[in-house]
């Protein structure tokens, strides 16, 4: 039980630094397919 238990936090803790990292990348579509001819924002 105290494995599962572990395995779930480390899940957790995975996907959301994986997030924050990919977040802070700049991987996003928004900023892969921004240019000056690209208007997102409006």
């Amino acid at each position: 039980m105290k494995a599962m238990l572990a395995a779930f936090v480390a899940i957790v803790v995975i996907a959301f630094g994986a997030n924050f990292i990919l977040e802070n990348a700049g991987f996003s579509t928004e900023d892969r397919a921004s240019g000056a001819d690209v208007r997102l924002n409006n």
